[in-house]
C-alpha cells in the first residue's frame, strides 16, 4: 500500500510496515506520550489516522495500519501553529518549509499588515521592485484568495492561512501617499476587505509602526475592521508603538476591537528599549483589564532578546511618504536631510513615528539582508561597524543604505528584556510566533543573514523555557502552540489530538528538542523533532524531510465558495 510522501527509506529507518490488506487504519502511532493540546496531563496511548483525519486516540491494541510508528518515549502533539509567519515569499522559493517543519510547525499564518493580495495592476507592476530582494518571482494573481490557491497548487509542506493586510488594502487604493481616504476611497477599501474575507482571510491585520501603514488613522482601521467582524474575523495588530508610547498603542488596539466588535490579538507583544522595559507590567495590566471587561484579547511573542524589522523604521515616517525613490529624492535637499538627521538624533517620537534612537550607539542594530549585491557585505555587521568603514555616522549611514538599496532592509535590533519575555509567556493568553520566514541552509537563503527565530522559535520554547527554566510545563506550552491559537483564529478541526480533527501531528523527544541558530550563525536547523504529519501525510520521518508537499490553504470563518459569492 502506497502512502503519498512516505518514501521506502522511512520504513527502513524505524517505521514498522503493517499488512495493507488487513489494515484498520492508514497510520498508527503507538505507545506515544499523548499531549492532546488542551493543556491536560499527558497519557500514554496510540493515535490512528485515516486519510487526512485523526480517527482514534487511546489504547488501540490489536489494531493494524499500513504504516505503524513506535513513538515510545516521544511526545505526540498536535502540529504547531505559527501565529505570525513571514513565509509569503520563502514558500514560493522552497515549499518544503524546512526550518518550520523541523520544529513541528504544520500551519503558518501569513499577513502581518501586508498580505499577498488584493493587488491592483499598479501594485503588481511595482511590487517586484519595491518588495522582492533575494527571492524573485512573478506575481500571477490579483487577490488574496488567488495567492492562497497559487501557493497550494505550487506545492507546500505546511498548511497556510492569511489575514488581509490593511496596509495592502490602503496601497491598493491610495498608493504610498500620506493622506486619509475620501468617502469613495474608503468604500473601495471596505469592498476589498469584504472580498478577501469571502475568499477566506482570517480577519484584518495592521502594521502600524512602519510606512505606509503608519499613515492610517484609528477611524480608518475601525471601518475596515467592522467589515472583517461581519464575516466572523479577528483583528490582529503590530501596534503603532512598542516603545515609549506602548500604553497608548495598546489603548488604540483595544479601542479598535471594541468599536468594530471583534477579537483582538497583539502581535509579538514587547516593551522595546531598556528605557521602556518597566512599562511591560502596565501593558499586561491593561490587557487583563480589557479581558476582565469581556473583550477577547490575546497576544503572541517570539522568545528572543532581539527584535526584527525594517532598518527604514529608524527614519521619520513623513520623509518616506511616496516610497523609497521619493525619499531618496527628498534627501538630496540638504535642508531636508539636516531636518531628518536632527529628528533622528533628538530621540523624540512623533504621533506617527516611534523614534528608536534614544540611548542607541549603533551596536544594537544589525542589517541582515540587502537587495544590492554591492551592499551584501554589510549583512550581519552592526551599524557602528558599517558607519566606521564608510566614514560617516550611524544616523547618516541608515539614510544612505536605505536610499542606495531602495528597500526597507531587514534588521535585527537587541532591544528586548529576557525577564520580560518570561513574564509575558507566563500569561495563559499568550501564544507563540516566529515573525520570520521558513528557510533552509541552502540556495537563495544563504544570500542573506537571518534572525535565528526563523530556525528556532518553537524549539527554543520547548528547550529553554520548558525543559531548562521550567517557565511553562510541557502540556501548557503545547496548548499555547496548538488549541489556543486555533481557538483565537476560529479554525475548525485544528489544534487538538482528537477524533475528527485534521491529522496534523508533531512527534518529538522532549529531552532532545533544541534550537541551534544564533545571530552570527543563523542557518542551523533545530533538532529533536522526529516525525511530522500534515493532513495525514508524513513530511518528516526520523528527523529528515520526506519531500512531501501536502499543505493546504486554510480558510477563515467567513469563507464562501466561489459559487456562493455575490
Amino acid at each position: 500500500m502506497q502512502f503519498p510522501g512516505i518514501p521506502a527509506i522511512a520504513v527502513a529507518c524505524g517505521l514498522l510496515a503493517g499488512s495493507a490488506a488487513a489494515a484498520d487504519y492508514d497510520v498508527l502511532i503507538r505507545n506515544g506520550t499523548i499531549y492532546d493540546g488542551s493543556g491536560a496531563a499527558p497519557v500514554v496511548g496510540d493515535v490512528a489516522l485515516s486519510g487526512d483525519t485523526i480517527v482514534a486516540v487511546g489504547e488501540l491494541e490489536g489494531a493494524s495500519a499500513g504504516l505503524e510508528i513506535d513513538a515510545r518515549g516521544l511526545a505526540v502533539a498536535p502540529g504547531f501553529i505559527n501565529v505570525m509567519s513571514w513565509s509569503n515569499e520563502s514558500l514560493i522559493a522552497d515549499g518544503r518549509s524546512q526550518s518550520e517543519i523541523r520544529q513541528g510547525v504544520t500551519l503558518e499564518v501569513l499577513g502581518e499588515g501586508f498580505s499577498m493580495g488584493p493587488f491592483s495592476p499598479a501594485m503588481r507592476a511595482a511590487l517586484p521592485g519595491q518588495m522582492q530582494t533575494t527571492i524573485r518571482y512573478p506575481i500571477v494573481w490579483n487577490t488574496l484568495g488567488g495567492y492562497l490557491e497559487f501557493l497550494a497548487a505550487h506545492g507546500i509542506a505546511p498548511n497556510v492561512a492569511s489575514f488581509v493586510g490593511a496596509t495592502t488594502v490602503r496601497v491598493n487604493v491610495l498608493g504610498l501617499e500620506d493622506r486619509a481616504p475620501d468617502a469613495a476611497e474608503l468604500e473601495r477599501m471596505r469592498a476589498l476587505v469584504r472580498e478577501a474575507m469571502a475568499e477566506g482571510a482570517l480577519g484584518l491585520s495592521t502594521l502600524l509602526a512602519y510606512p505606509p501603514g503608519v499613515f492610517a488613522t484609528t477611524a480608518e482601521i475601525v471601518e475596515l475592521a467592522r467589515v472583517a467582524a461581519q464575516y466572523g474575523g479577528s483583528y490582529y495588530t503590530h501596534m503603532r508603538n512598542e516603545e515609549g508610547r506602548l500604553l497608548e498603542a495598546i489603548d488604540e488596539a483595544i479601542l479598535i476591537a471594541r468599536e468594530a466588535g471583534l477579537p483582538l490579538e497583539i502581535f509579538h507583544l514587547k516593551a522595546a528599549g531598556p528605557q521602556n522595559w518597566d512599562q511591560l507590567d502596565a501593558a499586561l495590566a491593561r490587557i487583563e483589564q480589557a479581558r476582565a471587561e469581556g473583550l477577547q484579547v490575546s497576544a503572541d511573542l517570539y522568545v528572543y532578546s532581539a527584535t526584527g524589522g525594517p532598518l527604514a523604521s529608524l527614519i521619520p515616517a513623513w520623509v518616506q511618504a511616496g516610497g523609497f525613490a521619493a525619499m531618496a529624492q527628498r534627501l538630496q535637499d540638504p535642508a531636508v536631510r539636516r531636518q531628518v538627521l536632527e529628528e533622528m538624533r533628538s530621540g523624540r517620537s512623533s504621533a506617527n513615528w516611534s523614534n528608536r534612537w534614544a540611548g542607541m550607539n549603533g551596536t544594537e542594530v544589525m542589517p541582515v539582508e540587502f537587495r544590492s549585491e554591492a551592499l551584501r557585505k554589510y549583512a550581519g555587521r552592526t551599524l557602528i561597524e558599517i558607519a566606521t568603514e564608510r566614514g560617516t555616522t550611524i544616523h547618516e549611514v541608515v539614510l544612505d543604505l536605505v536610499s542606495e538599496d531602495q528597500t526597507a532592509i531587514p534588521m535585527v535590533a537587541f532591544v528586548i528584556s529576557e525577564d520580560n519575555v518570561r513574564k509575558t509567556m507566563a500569561r495563559p493568553w499568550v501564544s507563540f510566533c516566529s515573525d520570520g520566514a521558513s528557510m533552509a541552509p541552502e540556495g537563495v537563503f544563504l544570500q542573506q543573514m537571518e534572525h535565528p527565530r526563523a530556525y528556532g522559535a518553537f524549539a527554543r520554547v520547548l528547550a529553554r523555557y520548558v525543559r531548562e527554566e521550567k517557565v511553562l510545563t510541557l502540556q501548557e506550552a503545547i496548548r499555547r502552540m496548538t488549541s489556543l491559537p486555533a481557538g483565537n483564529l476560529r479554525l475548525q478541526r485544528r489544534g487538538r489530538l482528537a477524533s475528527g480533527y485534521y491529522a496534523d501531528l508533531a512527534i518529538f523527544d522532549p529531552a532532545k528538542i533544541q534550537d541551534h541558530a544564533t545571530y552570527t550563525n543563523p542557518h542551523q536547523y533545530a533538532t529533536g523533532m522526529v516525525h511530522v504529519f500534515v493532513n495525514g501525510v508524513q513530511v518528516l520521518a526520523n528527523g529528515e524531510h520526506t519531500g512531501a508537499l501536502p499543505g493546504r490553504a486554510v480558510r477563515g470563518p467567513g469563507w464562501q465558495p466561489k459559487a456562493n459569492r455575490t
